[in-house]
């Protein structure tokens, strides 16, 4: 399983160039410390390979493209900082308290995971990348894939060892899927793309009790559904689009269309995109299961993330400025981009020419 952080929020493009210092470590973690020369080997390394970019971007939900040259944007610096203060911290809480030390057994299953967990990312997100997932570890620094495989490895340790941690097994895929069989039927849904001037209209219609199939006739402006009385198709578990459409109807009944319209941009206008479940029919197990997985991985790595943050709470953090600061969010401990004084827009600048003392009373 992936290491505990879900976001990944790296910007590796700019003009300013961070990791630049003298100092000879740059992250160190309760007594861990990452040098300040490994660290801009491994930003380079990301910088240097549009796969290794893709992947991380898709497993990570963020956007990571390449800068000119060396230069990193601070935000770019301090969000890989997060991530190895992270996978740091938690290898020294799984050690400290586990005994946990990575072997060669634990690097080799950490990399399986990690290989997996890219390629289905990017299945998900429906990206195609330029390599394979293979490609993308393989473009790290030697340093720097060893440091995520024995994140990865802590990681797994620690899952494991939570009570709230659900097994991947056989048995509680079915379990879970007997529980919540629902959430995996086969979904038949109409649509009404509506102008943004008849989102109003479309509502007020819909609350009187409009069908569905008169609904899409009368307001939708995309001609091939509305013919059809806004019918657009059914997805199952097996389908790339059914998160998102699972998502989208939430808990609209059927029959009715979802109360807040998702936007959509056409040709420069923002439409108003209403979905109706209009069939449900139960998925077997066999087309849900790889769903279900998944589901089961959000849940631990959910229940995980209050442990996380404890263990960063008591991890002892010190960082090179020229990787961010260490602080305190609304959502905990995390790195926070350098603070930069403005390079233009200056009011009114002056050069202090004399120097004075204030007058004291």
């Amino acid at each position: 399983m992936r290491r505990l952080v879900v976001l990944f929020l790296v910007a590796l493009a700019g003009a300013s160039v961070f990791g630049l210092s003298g100092r000879s470590s740059g992250i160190t973690v309760s007594g861990a410390s990452v040098s300040t020369a490994a660290m801009n080997r491994e930003l380079d390394a990301i910088r240097s390979s549009q796969v290794l970019q893709c992947y991380l971007s898709v497993s990570y939900r963020a956007d990571i493209q390449a800068g000119a040259g060396v230069t990193l944007k601070a935000a770019g610096a301090a969000a890989w900082s997060n991530i190895r203060v992270e996978g740091l911290a938690i290898e020294q809480y799984v050690r400290q308290h586990f005994g946990f030390t990575p072997t060669a057994a634990s690097r080799a299953q950490a990399l399986s995971t990690l290989e997996g967990e890219f390629t289905q990312a990017a299945a998900v997100a429906q990206v195609t990348c330029p390599g394979t997932s293979a490609q993308a570890v393989a473009a790290m620094t030697d340093e720097m894939r060893n440091a995520q495989l024995d994140a990865q490895s802590a990681s797994l340790v620690l899952l494991n060892r939570l009570n709230s941690t659900i097994p991947l097994t056989t048995s509680s895929i079915e379990q879970y899927y007997s529980a919540h069989k629902s959430s995996y039927d086969l979904i038949c849904i109409s649509i009404a793309l509506v102008k943004p001037s008849m989102v109003s209209a479309f509502s007020s219609a819909a609350a009187s009790g409009m069908s569905v199939a008169n609904l899409a006739k009368k307001f939708s402006v995309d001609a091939q559904s509305a013919a059809k009385g806004g019918v657009y198709g059914c997805y199952g578990p097996t389908s790339p689009s059914y998160t998102s459409v699972r998502a989208d109807i939430g808990g609209t009944p059927l029959g009715r269309y979802t109360t807040q319209p998702r936007s959509v941009s056409l040709s420069g206008v923002t439409y108003g995109l209403f979905i109706a479940p209009t069939k449900r029919t139960t998925s077997p197990l066999a087309d849900a299961t790889p769903l279900v997985l998944n589901d089961l991985k959000t849940l631990n790595a959910s229940g995980a993330d209050s442990v996380k943050q404890q263990i960063l709470y008591r991890a002892a953090v010190a960082l090179d400025p020229a990787f961010g600061r260490w602080g305190l969010a609304s959502t905990g401990p995390q790195v926070f981009a350098a603070a930069l004084p403005d390079a233009s827009n200056v009011t009114s600048p002056s050069t202090l020419t004399t120097a004075s003392s204030p007058t004291y009373k």
